[in-house]
This record gives C-alpha cells, structure tokens and sequence, in this order.
C-alpha cells in the first residue's frame, strides 16, 4: 500500500486543495502462501477548500441554493478570508475597496450610498447577510467573514426590492467539525491596536461551536476622526452536521462608537476658475471636534434549519430578529465666509494658507431599527420531461420598524462649534453633546413579502437554460411628528403606499467541457419610494424605478482547476428613473421619465499560479455611461446631473490586484495595487483626480502556529479623494504600518 489513513476526518486539513491517492490493494490469503494481486484502483476526491487558505472561490450561496460559480449566468466577485487577512482589511468599505466598478458617496456617514456601476446600492435592500436583508445604519467589521460576495447587475428575481447595481453578500463564518482557534493582535500607525479571536470546537459527531470576538481601539486624530472604539461578539452552535436535519443558531452582536471625518470642502484653485479640486493638506490632518461621533450598535439572533429530502433536494429556512441603533455627531467642514478671512478674501487656491479660517457645521443624525425576517429557500436537481433540471424556489417575509430622531437644545441652551484653521488641526476642541435630547420626528413601517421561482434545464450536452420569476409585495407607512415645545410628539403628516411587482430572469449557459462556461443573461430589478425608511410628498405617490441588465461573460479554470479567469461585457440601464417635472406647477407624483445607463467590462481572475505563487485581481473598465432623459425641459435631473452627462461616481477605470510569493516554508511575500480614474460626485464641475496605490506584506512563520505578519498600506503615502459629495469629500486613508501576530492552536 503506497498510502494509508485510518480517519480521513481526522487527519485531512482543510487547508489542502485537493486530495489525490493511489492505492495499490494486495490481499493476503492467510492460510495459503500464495498470493492474490488485485488491479490497481485510482480514487480521486475533491474537498471544499476553506475561505481562510486560498484567494480563490469555487462556489457561492449568493445565487440562494449553494451553486457552482460556473453555473451562476451573472458576474460575481468572491472576497475570500485569505485575501481579507493578507491586507488587513478591517471594515466592509475596505473589503469593497478590492473589488472592482465600486465608489462611494460621502454622504452622511455609515453606508448609506455606495455604487455598483455608477449604481447606488439601495440602504435597505442591497445589503445581506448570509442572503438575509442586512440595513445600512452601522459601520460594518469583518471580524465574523468567511468571504464577501458581490453580484452584479440587476437581481430583484432572487433579492427583490432594490439590487439595480447588484447586491454584496456578506458570508459569516460558521462551526465546523474540527478542534481550531486562532489569536491575532494587530498595532499600527495612529496608536491603533486590534485584537481578534476565532475559537471553533467540535462538540459532538455532528456538532460544533464556533465564536469571533474583536476589539478595535485607537486615540489619534485622521482617517477616522478622532479615533476608533469598537467591540464585536459572534457566536454560533450547529447541530446535526450532514444528516437529514441540520440546526443552526447564532448570535451576533457590535458596538461601535467610533470618530467620524466628514471630510474637507472641495477648493476652487484660482480666482475665476469653474472647476474644484482638492485641498492640499495631509490627510493626517483633522478639523473636526473632539466630541465629534458616529455611534451605533448591531444585535440580532438567526435560526435556522435545513432539511435534506432524498436524492439532491433541500430546504433551508431562516429567521432573524434583529435591532439597530445610530447616534451620529459630525462637524461638516466648510471654508468661512470671506468677511472672515486674512484680508476679506475669498478662498481660492491663491489666498488659501494657514490662516484660513474653516467652520464647523452640525450634521446629527439618530435612528433605530428593528427588523424580523423569514425566508424559505427550496433547491432541487432531478430528471423530468427526458431533461436534468435545477430548481431554486422560495418565499421571504420581513418586517420593519423605523424611528428617526431629531438631537435637539433645550431652550435657552446654544452649543455653538468654535472655528478652526488651516495651520492648526487636531486642535483637541469640544463642545458638550450630551446637552442635545433625542426627540422623535418620524416613524415608518413595512412589509414585505417574495415569492420566485428558477429552473435551469440541461437542454443537451453542453447547454443549459434558465429561467426565473419573483413576485413582491411591499407596503410602507411613514408618519412625521412635531418637535416643537408647544406641540411636541403630535403628529404633522402620515403617507402610505404598497407596491406589487414582478421581476423577471432569464439566462443562456454553453459549457462545452469542465473547464470552461459562457453565459447570456437579461434581468430586472426596481426600487421602491421607501427604500430609505421615508416617503416625501411626491415619491409617496410614486411608482417604482426599473431597471434591467444585460450581460455576456465567461468562467474559464486552469486545467488543474488552481486558478479561474472572470470575464463579463455588461449594458445595465434604468430606464424609468424618478424626476421632477419643472414645467408642472402642482405636481402631485415624481416623474419616472429620467434614464441613465453604462455598459462596460469586468474581469475577475483568482487562483494559484505554479506552486508558490497566488494571485487575486478584479478590473472594470466603463467607456460608456450617460445621462440619457431628464426634466421635461431636457436639462437636468432632479438629482441636479446633466443630460448627456456622465453620471456620477462612475469612474472609467477602477481595479485592483494583489499577488503573494512563498519564498520558502518561512517566508511569504505580497504586494497590491489599487487603481481609480478620476470622476465627479454627481456634479461636472468638481473631478476627483485619478489615483494608483500601492500596498506590501511580509509574513514570517516564527514557528508552526506562530506568524508574524507586516504590512504597509498606500507606502507612497498618496493623497487621493476616496468618498465624494458635491459639498465636499472624505481623503482616502495615508500611509499605514501595521504589525500583526497571529497564534493557532
């Protein structure tokens, strides 16, 4: 026998691909002395590579039921934990940032707007995780990820509501049955320190548990404001591991109460110029107070249970309850008026200097939210009509309930925000924001129901069909109240509205070997007035946005199967945007005349090249996206973009790259680049410059289960425009070092 184990279970380490063995058999016949040779028989068996050992992804839960990449008709993006580790990506924003065709709004803090394709993700209906609805309200941690995933394109067949850029999948790490923990604590540039545990023990035959925990802390003024103080806890049990009936329960809970920058006004650089640019400080530099916070905690509890019926067949049920709270305090950053600058003068790029005088505004925000959601999920593969189909069919439920809070002065109390300078930021000013009482000024409640239904048929050898339909329903209450001493908590104003929609997919798969899958595709997706837990006058009134996507790609895998190539031409459009029309002089309802669209490519490679080398990238290149209707009177939309415009936050280019290098058993080293061509936040005349970082890591195996690892993120130090607004934008992160330990036992 040229290769024996006793209990694969035991000894096979997910770590390894895959896991080829040839056994010779020889039999013994005891009592002759002869022997009898039997032939040699090759066994070949395949594990599922963990997210934590490889940069590339073979399967995905993004599509519902658990698929092959392969036989997803739609582009998808695959973050694994490996790539999430190596860059020492920290947040969700951060893990977004290595995929590509996405930007980000500055908006009012959290994530409330970020774009897929020149496409804003929706804050209620684009987010998830593990396939459930996941709101916007809080800054993400990727303590508990196992992978992100992003989808691209329109998706409301599978998601619903929402999903005209595509949906990001956020997968958390589950129990396994294996006995493995992990410790790393991380410091760097800033004072910042981290620590992060993974404790996974398998309890039984078919049970385990698992638990994440994470701090995050540091006290220096910059990227993130005045520093960060964030604690998160995850813990799962899994019971009745690969049997018939499988249970889960997790909890899941962060704390966040973090800095917030809420950026620098855009500069004009000379007397009578039109256009804006950046203002020419460090990024290290802060002028925001002391006191300034973003605040928010994350709770919510998941059941779940699989059912597997005989044969292939599987149902999946979930339900979450969950709350989410946010009190934010910033300081909007605007130049002062020019009575109060050196001189009087206005502030260009030929009067700014140290002395000039900068404001702080007050931009507070507070909201809770608390949602339950159920949902269904039912795959199957079987034979029927001479044809191999593959079944996904499901029905979602979820509820929410939304308060939005005005912060507020009692009378007689001002909390008026000092000035500060060009030549001196960080300069430690507070003022007392505690004295500002939380008062309700709105409530909204939803919901929503979804029912669909996909079937993928095996139409011959090599061609497969795909075909999909969703039903929703969608009904929202929203209701404002005064905050007003006299009048206060009385009730100003109540709008409803309820939505039923059908969304629709249809999908062309050639695969003419294992190695190889082209697809075609056309979806729908639509956004409904609520989306933003609000209805105003007009959108109330409103019927949903539509959108639609086409795409044309490709999966090709290396012979081997250790790298895979991605490729996608896409044309998403929204054809029926919201819009005002400014030749009506009581409009009652939004017009859903605006379109706008973009068309591109997308390439996504991962995988192992040769025995010591990994690479991961994702590119997108958009030559084609414009602004195509707008007002009746042809000129703009009502978000104020031109006609004829390239929309934005739709750069041309964007892209990024990593690619590590096993030097010898101790050493391993990598490198990146992240790449973004210029664009302008929904406004011509200001144009974030194109930028290019670069980023480098070296790990060091001091021992089997000790690794020490060092990072240097954006090692030129570049400063560049990350999040953008019209009044303003958020500088991307400087030059970072960062020293990691990480212990396995």
């Amino acid at each position: 026998m040229l290769l024996s184990f006793s209990s694969p279970a035991q000894h096979l380490s997910p770590r390894v691909l895959s896991l080829t063995a040839t056994l010779l058999v020889t039999g013994n016949a005891f009592a002759d002395a002869a022997e009898t040779v039997l032939p040699a028989v090759r066994v070949e068996a395949t594990m599922e590579t963990s997210s934590k050992d490889t940069l590339q992804a073979t399967t995905t839960r993004i599509g519902k039921g658990k698929q092959e990449l392969r036989d997803i008709p739609q582009s998808v993006t695959v973050v694994t934990e490996r790539l999430i580790d190596d860059r020492n990506l920290d947040t969700m924003k951060e893990v977004l940032h290595n995929t590509a065709g996405v930007s980000f709004l500055a908006a009012e803090g959290g994530e409330e707007d970020i774009r897929l394709r020149g496409f804003s993700l929706q804050a209620s209906g684009d987010i998830f995780v593990d396939g459930m609805r996941d709101p916007a309200f809080y800054e993400r941690d990727t303590f508990n990820y196992d992978r992100l995933e992003v989808l691209r394109g329109s998706a409301s067949m599978l998601f619903g509501r929402g999903s005209t850029g595509g949906v990001v999948n956020q997968v958390s790490k589950e129990p396994n049955l294996l006995n493995r923990n992990e410790l790393t604590a991380t410091i760097g540039s800033g004072h910042y320190a981290r620590l992060e545990g993974d404790f996974n023990l398998k309890t039984g035959d078919n049970a385990a548990l698992r638990m994440n925990t994470m701090w995050t802390g540091s006290k220096a003024f910059g990227h993130y404001g005045a520093g960060l103080d964030k604690k998160g806890f995850s813990g799962a049990y899994r019971y009745g591991v690969g049997t018939d009936d499988e249970f889960q329960v997790g909890v899941f809970y962060l704390d966040n109460h973090n800095g917030i920058n809420y950026g620098m006004p855009w500069l004009t650089p000379s007397t009578g110029a039109t256009n804006r640019v950046l203002v020419p400080v460090d990024p290290k530099r802060y002028y925001g107070l002391t006191s300034d916070y973003n605040a928010g905690t994350a709770q919510y509890a998941t059941l779940s249970h699989i059912h597997r019926f005989a044969g292939a067949a599987e149902l999946r049920t979930s339900y979450r309850n969950g709350s989410f709270t946010r009190d934010q305090r910033a300081s909007a950053i605007r130049f002062a008026a020019a009575g109060l600058q050196p001189g009087g003068l206005a502030i260009t790029g030929d009067t700014l200097g140290d002395a000039t005088v900068l404001t702080r505004g007050s931009n507070n925000k507070a909201m809770d939210l608390d949602t339950q959601s159920l949902q269904s999920d039912y795959s199957d593969k079987f034979q029927a009509f001479g044809k191999q189909h593959e079944l996904l069919a499901g029905i979602d439920l979820g509820r929410d309930k939304f308060t939005g809070y005005t912060p507020t002065l009692p009378t007689g109390v001002t909390l008026p925000k000092p000035p500060t300078l060009i030549g001196t930021p960080n300069d430690g000013a507070s003022v007392n924001e505690s004295l500002r009482v939380k008062l309700i000024n709105r409530d909204f409640k939803s919901t929503s129901i979804g029912a669909y239904a996909q079937d993928m048929v095996q139409v011959t050898e090599h061609w497969k069909l795909l075909g999909g339909l969703r039903w929703d329903s969608f009904e929202g209450r929203y209701r404002t109240y005064s905050t007003a001493p006299a009048t206060l908590g009385q009730m100003t104003g109540e709008r409803a509205r309820s939505d039923n929609l059908w969304s629709k997919r249809v999908g062309v798969l050639y695969q003419p070997n294992a190695l190889s899958s082209f697809h075609f595709s056309y979806g729908t997706s639509f956004n409904t007035s609520g989306d933003a837990y609000q209805y105003d006058a007009l959108g109330s009134n409103t019927p949903p946005e539509k959108s639609r996507n086409i795409e044309l790609g490709a999966k090709l895998d290396s012979e081997n199967g250790d790298h895979v190539l991605r490729f996608a031409l896409f044309h998403s459009t929204k054809y029926n945007e919201r819009n005002r029309d400014d030749e009506s002089v009581t409009p009652t309802t939004y017009l859903l005349s605006g379109a706008r669209h973009a068309a591109g490519l997308e390439v996504d490679a991962a995988g192992r090249i040769g025995r010591d080398w990994e690479i991961y990238a994702s590119y997108a290149w958009i030559p084609i996206a414009r602004i195509d209707k707008g007002a009746s009177d042809g000129t703009t939309l009502l978000v104020g973009e031109n006609v004829g415009a390239r929309p934005g936050l739709t750069p041309k280019h964007s892209g990024t790259v990593w690619a590590t290098w096993q030097a010898n058993s101790q050493w391993r080293l990598g490198g990146g680049l992240n790449l973004r061509s210029s664009m302008a936040p929904q406004q011509a005349k200001i144009k974030a410059p194109a930028y290019l970082t670069a980023d480098l890591m070296a790990e060091y195996a001091l021992m089997r289960d000790l690794i020490l690892k060092f990072n240097v993120t954006n090692i030129t130090n570049k400063r560049y425009a990350d999040f953008l607004y019209r009044g303003h934008y958020v500088a991307g992160a400087p030059r970072n070092l960062q020293l990691s330990a990480t212990y396995k036992f």
